[in-house]
């Protein structure tokens, strides 16, 4: 199967199946040690001050224009 010849549904389709299964296997994807820190620091910083951050009015004005 060449993906150049699929339609943009299939595609899209195939896409799809691919998503759904690293979703199933989601404990098979590790992280290094270097992101389960940053996630950590992110995490403890907004436990810390849950006002830390940008609302998601001003992410999406930011993103949108």
């Amino acid at each position: 199967m060449k993906i150049e010849n699929l339609t943009a549904l299939e595609k899209v389709e195939l896409a799809q199946k691919i998503w759904d299964s690293v979703a199933a296997n989601q404990g098979a994807i590790e992280l290094t040690k270097e992101q389960t820190t940053l996630l950590n620091e992110r995490l403890n910083a907004f436990e810390d001050d849950q006002d830390f951050g940008s609302s998601w009015s001003d992410v999406k004005r930011r993103i949108t224009g």
